[in-house]
């Protein structure tokens, strides 16, 4: 399978959030791989990393961090591929640092920003999927059936007040 999703995460810890974009890649067959990375800690290892993997394949990075959060900015300044972020939620602000962090990209350096934590990452592999199924008419179907389905539970619900 084609490696078309790049995940990289600033810290080991940031996977317990990001399992549900890794999940939701599984379940629609995109090819992705995971990496761990920092912008602060190995910055000659991620911009070798992010320069690289456009050439195997690799059309969308997700990138998670928390706290300062410049990986998104680094991945997004080493690369022309779209660049999502995922605010990981932090002890200390929520989130809050992550987000704005992530968010508050200089003009230029675009990085398309999603929720703090578990649903960030799902809307994360969701914008991924979209971006993909631009050019993959597969994805785009697949997508329309998974809102199609997300809209009949809605549908289906019967408040009892």
């Amino acid at each position: 399978m084609k490696k078309a999703v790049s995940i990289i995460m600033g810290s080991q810890s940031d996977l317990e959030t990001m399992q549900e974009a890794i999940d939701l890649l599984k379940k629609f067959k995109v090819g992705f791989e995971v990496k761990v990375l920092s912008a602060h800690r190995t910055p000659r290892e991620l911009a070798k990393y992010v320069e690289s993997v456009p050439k195997k394949g690799v059309k969308v990075f997700i990138c998670a961090a928390g706290g300062a959060a410049a990986l998104a900015g680094v991945v997004a300044a080493h690369t022309t591929e779209p660049v999502i972020g995922v605010p990981i939620e932090t002890k200390s602000l929520k989130g809050l640092d992550s987000l704005l962090s992530i968010v508050q990209m200089p003009a230029g350096i675009p990085v398309a920003c999603m929720a703090i934590g578990r649903a960030g990452a799902k809307n994360a592999a969701i914008f991924a999927l979209e971006i993909l199924g631009i050019r993959d008419a597969s994805i785009n179907l697949k997508l329309a059936s998974h809102k199609r389905t997300m809209a009949a539970k809605i549908k289906r619900i019967k408040l009892k007040i």
